[in-house]
């Protein structure tokens, strides 16, 4: 090697350089481009999967927003009659109103499309003004009533407490939860009204 002419160092230099570069750079460039490609493909993935994250927040925020509305409705039509509750609701009111509850009835539900009807016939005594507050009480009561079938006479022994009687029908209402078509051979059980 040492005869050699000038050019045959840079011959032999190209030679080295082209072995080295198809045997050793060369697959390395092809490693690299593939784990380039391989890295494009799960930043992609990777925004993909961000996106849908994103639409999943979204979905969750809406459901939280739609389960907060659902509870608000459910205090105004429940999903059961809740006798027990309405019963002393009711009496509180008229005792905060100063009224005598002499019948309390509860019917049996009225099915309707989405919800059923129930009619609580109610007779209380006591005065006009008394009477009024217990009507302004019930409006402002979180569940909904109507008042139907209301009528109103004096009393034939007055006091200064008690100089009228009233019965009236109220209705509340209860939401009726839609059944699910049960696969072959098994029985969807519905809640308890």
């Amino acid at each position: 090697m040492k005869n050699w002419p000038w050019y045959g160092y840079i011959i032999f230099a190209l030679v080295v350089f082209a072995l080295a570069f198809f045997f050793y750079f060369k697959p390395r460039n092809a490693e690299l481009q593939t784990i380039k490609e391989e890295r494009l493909k799960v930043e992609k993935e990777v925004a993909g999967l961000l996106e849908k994250k994103k639409q999943l927040d979204q979905i969750e925020a809406e459901l939280a927003g739609l389960n907060t509305t659902l509870k608000e409705l459910e205090q105004i039509i429940p999903l059961r009659k809740e006798t027990a509750d309405i019963l002393r609701r009711i009496q509180q009111m008229a005792f905060d109103s100063r009224l005598d509850i002499v019948k309390f009835t509860p019917k049996g539900l009225v099915n309707l499309e989405f919800y059923s009807e129930w009619p609580i016939p109610i007779e209380i005594r006591g005065n006009y003004h008394n009477l009024a507050s217990f009507f302004d009480r019930l409006s402002k009561f979180p569940r909904i009533f109507n008042v139907e079938n209301f009528a109103i006479k004096s009393l034939a022994n007055q006091t200064e407490e008690q100089t009228i009687s009233s019965t009236f029908t109220t209705k509340t209402y209860v939401f009726l939860e839609e059944t699910i078509e049960p696969p072959a051979g098994q029985e969807v059980k519905r809640r308890a009204q």
